[in-house]
């Protein structure tokens, strides 16, 4: 029988990176195409990076930010006693950092092909720049956060190269679907191997299904607006 540990674990850590990297992709993706400010480049160049860097490398690089020598694993040890190695907390970091730049990506292009027009429109009429953001930019942009979304949801879910590196393999407590893979093969057990690849193969595949499934259905046009919100057309009409 299949152990459902590693699934659970596996599903909690996406969700859970997937709530930061969310909120953290929107944030920094508005940040980004709204401001102007020296060093712009560089940053986008290391936010990017993990995504074509190998996840080792990524990992790695985790491993001397939050190991017990590194800073802020001094740090954490320091002030509150917490060790984040071998935890589902370094599970979740590895995760957000691996996923981080499919949502950032993602948001980015959505953003950029909002028409200005319209939030300037929204900004004569007296609104906030929050509130322009709240009911003009991030209504327009939803196709793409969605897809954002999916993309990270994804990848946090079969991140392996990081996770193994910073998070380990212990049964119950930091295994999850990639690594129980792993092992599994490298016992020779080719049949649990092979469960969990058809499990993350068929929760990976149904996410994207919905996605596109959710994309032919909704059509969102920037040029209408009805009462300050999108006007969502049904691509099927």
């Amino acid at each position: 029988m299949i152990d459902w540990q590693p699934v659970i674990l596996s599903l909690k850590v996406a969700v859970v990176s997937l709530l930061f990297i969310f909120v953290l992709g929107i944030a920094t993706a508005l940040l980004m195409t709204r401001k102007q400010f020296p060093g712009k480049a560089v940053i986008e160049s290391l936010i990017t990076m993990p995504m074509v860097l190998p996840p080792v490398v990524t990992g790695f690089a985790l491993l001397l930010l939050i190991g017990k020598n590194g800073p802020v694993g001094k740090l954490m040890t320091a002030w509150f006693d917490v060790q984040l190695m071998f935890t589902q907390t370094a599970a979740v970091l590895a995760a957000v950092v691996i996923a981080f730049p499919l949502m950032y990506q993602s948001a980015k292009a959505a953003l950029q092909s909002i028409d200005n027009s319209l939030e300037d429109a929204a900004r004569t009429l007296g609104a906030s720049e929050l509130r322009v953001i709240l009911t003009v930019t991030l209504p327009l942009a939803v196709p793409g956060l969605v897809a954002g979304g999916v993309l990270a949801f994804s990848r946090a879910l079969g991140e392996f190269g990081a996770t193994i590196m910073i998070a380990g393999n212990i049964p119950g407590k930091t295994q999850t679907i990639p690594i129980a893979i792993y092992f599994a093969a490298e016992s020779n057990d080719l049949t649990e191997a092979g469960y969990y690849v058809a499990v993350i193969s068929i929760i990976t595949f149904g996410a994207i299904l919905w996605l596109n499934t959710w994309s032919k259905k909704h059509s969102w046009y920037p040029g209408t607006i009805r009462g300050g919100r999108p006007h969502r057309v049904n691509s099927d009409n």
